[in-house]
């Protein structure tokens, strides 16, 4: 004989409320209320226990609510209604009484075909239940109800011990599509959870077609973890400083960097050195470099002399710094005098001579010195508009010979177009020597030489045979990603000096070439994942000093904008990190889900605690003591806070990032041999060059 809906409700009742408030309800257990085991709810679950789920009945379903803790309280009253002492001494009753936080609604739904019930979970909660309302425990279709309700659930991640062992399903594009932060210790399983995440999202879609998804995860690997993690995957691209048979060399032609990027590397200063080397950068992806002395180039370069002269006098004209700062003013006239009396022996068609008469003029007119100490000091007085003005003239003049002013912008100096490297450096010193600025840019000039000739990064950043389009194939994917939907680049062997800048410019260049997707496919967007392992040493916390940004700044700024925009282009971001107190404020906030592994560091805790929106407090205060592979699922991806654990990967499909294993090799149940001469051949390069002769 089966139970009556009604009986069956009260069989589940556990309490009553005895308190509510928007954030809390307190609930009076009843005496018959299970207090290890629940028997009557379809399977016999633990109850009561912290973070379980307990329903209220409301109108249209229940009201779903977590417990937060457990207490007994002793009651001043010895006896309770229906209880009789047998003549026993009175003493005050024990009263169990739990805390629960509310956190949304479960709505009946339709019968399925087989007339089972059916219920559907919405976070939030609409209206609260009144004191005396009975608390019921939820049965297995209810449990996994709260657990597995959302659309497009299609990816299994895990089951949930806190719901019966329901299973834990997320929304692809919930999870990529406003960003991911994987939180924990070390060891706690963020790398096992982020390999799993790219895998069973793969296989899960592979199951819809016969061919391989066409999906991209971009994974920057700082350690060399995943080099082997999906290698039983078809078609994984996998780049590294060092290739070998299965692993291709890694290239970030240095022509991809954009202005900000050189001016991180070379710490140029934004007044003088700046303005240079975007010029120098300008030319030489336009081809328009003096390196030569053919005699396009010899009026190129005095085309674009005379166009810088011309604009700087417009622009001190209107500023005033002909009178205000006449000196100054002055004396950099005089060295444009010397440079045009030089060239006018050169250019004799080009009317420099009246231009150089004029500037002579205006010097004459204005030049004054005195006597101090034994020594001449010269100095200008103001300079007039109509002395000013006929230098302009006469450089306009001079600029119709050659065909006109030349657009100081021309090319864009970040536009990815092919360079040599040593025809920066070489390009960089002409322009600083015409600008009379070369002492300002001898550092600038000795750090990119330096750079172009270190053997560690030669090998990454020199290539200038590959195309563009060749390095978007490679590294983002093909058309239909028929090369593969995943693409490790191992940075372990990277040079310190240089880690962010190539993280910055792989980063960069994703989000730009999908912009331009968007852009030239009527806004449709090609779905990426970019993935940032140990995201705290790259997307670390900076102070905002535009005058002196450093290469770590340049590329945490890089994520900060993919945090911001990238959801408009398609391009989703997943952060592993162990310290999440050091990353940046600006990414931290653009997560919309977090997936919480371990977590004991106090300011990484209230970090995390500051972050999360929901009505969590008993749920966080697992995170010191949650077991490897479980985590806190929450925020966007999950219609309601959860605890995970996490489908187990094979050994051969998890990251290397074990604990080293001292008691087996000190104990001789693992063996260890040292070979450290050829360590240091490999270090010092010894065998390629042995190997060469």
């Amino acid at each position: 004989m089966s139970l009556s809906p009604l009986a069956y409700a009260d069989s589940l009742r556990i309490g009553t409320i005895d308190f509510v408030s928007p954030d809390e309800i307190k609930v009076l257990l009843d005496i018959e209320a299970p207090d290890g085991v629940a028997l009557n709810t379809g399977t016999p679950r633990p109850f009561p226990r912290i973070n379980g789920y307990v329903l209220i009945p409301s109108d249209e379903g229940y009201l779903v609510a977590q417990v937060e803790w457990i207490t007994i309280e002793r009651s001043q009253y010895p006896k309770r209604k229906g209880m009789q002492d047998f003549g026993l001494i009175d003493l005050p009753y024990p009263l169990r009484k739990m805390s629960l936080n509310p956190l949304g609604c479960l709505f009946y739904g339709d019968r399925s075909s087989d007339g089972k019930e059916s219920y559907r979970f919405q976070r939030g909660v609409e209206g609260y239940p009144t004191v005396g309302a009975p608390v019921l425990l939820p049965t297995q279709t209810q449990l996994r109800a709260i657990v597995e309700s959302g659309d497009n659930r299609s990816v299994l991640i895990g089951n949930s011990p806190l719901a019966a062992n329901a299973k834990v399903m997320i929304d692809p594009d919930r999870v990529f599509g406003r960003h991911l932060a994987v939180l924990g210790n070390t060891g706690s399983g963020k790398s096992c959870s982020v390999a799993g995440l790219i895998r069973w999202s793969l296989e899960a879609a592979k199951q819809y077609q016969d061919t391989n998804p066409n999906a991209r995860f971009i994974i920057l690997d700082p350690n060399g973890e995943y080099a082997n993690t999906f290698r039983d995957m078809s078609k994984v691209r996998v780049y590294a400083v060092e290739p070998s048979d299965e692993i291709k060399q890694l290239q970030i032609p240095l022509w991809f960097w954009n202005s900000a990027e050189w001016s991180a590397f070379t710490q140029a200063s934004s007044k003088t050195q700046r303005p240079l080397l975007k010029q120098a950068l300008r030319d030489v992806r336009a081809g328009r470099t003096i390196s030569n002395d053919s005699s396009e180039n010899k009026m190129l370069s005095l085309r674009r002399y005379l166009s810088s002269r011309l604009i700087s006098f417009r622009r001190d004209l209107r500023s005033g710094e002909i009178q205000t700062d006449e000196s100054k003013f002055g004396f950099r006239l005089k060295a444009i005098a010397a440079d045009l009396q030089e060239k006018s022996s050169v250019y004799r068609e080009n009317k420099l001579d009246i231009a150089l008469e004029a500037i002579n003029s205006a010097l004459t007119a204005t030049h004054n010195s005195f006597v101090k100490d034994g020594k001449t000091i010269e100095y200008y007085r103001a300079f007039t508009e109509e002395q000013v003005n006929r230098i302009i003239t006469a450089l306009e003049d001079s600029l119709t010979t050659v065909g006109g002013i030349l657009p100081q912008n021309g090319s864009d100096e970040d536009i990815p177009l092919m360079f040599e490297g040593v025809q920066l450096p070489d390009h960089l010193e002409i322009l600083a020597e015409q600008e009379n600025a070369s002492q300002f840019v001898d550092f600038l000039v000795s750090r990119i030489r330096t750079l172009i000739s270190d053997v560690r990064v030669k090998s990454v950043i020199s290539d200038t045979s590959m195309a563009l389009d060749d390095w978007l194939n490679a590294y983002i994917g093909e058309n239909q990603a028929e090369n593969g939907s995943v693409t490790v680049i191992d940075l372990s062997l990277v040079p310190a000096e240089v880690i962010h800048l190539v993280t910055a410019v792989v980063a960069r260049m994703t989000l730009e070439a999908l912009q331009r997707y968007r852009k030239l496919n009527q806004g449709k967007t090609l779905p990426t994942v970019l993935v940032m392992e140990e995201a705290h040493t790259f997307i670390k916390r900076y102070k905002d000093d535009a005058e002196n940004q450093s290469s770590a700044t340049i590329c945490c700024q890089v994520f900060e904008k993919i945090a911001r925009e990238g959801r408009k282009f398609g391009l989703g971001l997943v952060l592993s990190s162990q310290r999440p107190s050091e990353l940046s404020p600006t990414v931290l906030s653009q997560c919309n889900s977090f997936l919480l592994h371990r977590i004991s560091n106090d300011r990484d805790q209230e970090l995390v605690h500051k972050l999360v929106p929901d009505n969590l407090h008993g749920l966080l205060r697992d995170l010191p003591s949650l077991p490897s592979r479980h985590a806190i699922l929450l925020g966007w991806a999950s219609e309601l806070p959860i605890l995970v654990k996490m489908k187990d990967l094979p050994e051969n499909h998890r990251p290397k990032s074990d604990d080293p294993d001292f008691w087996a090799v000190w104990s001789g149940q693992a063996k260890r041999e040292v070979d450290w001469k050829a360590i240091a051949d490999d270090w010092q390069q010894i065998s390629s060059k042995n190997g060469d002769d």
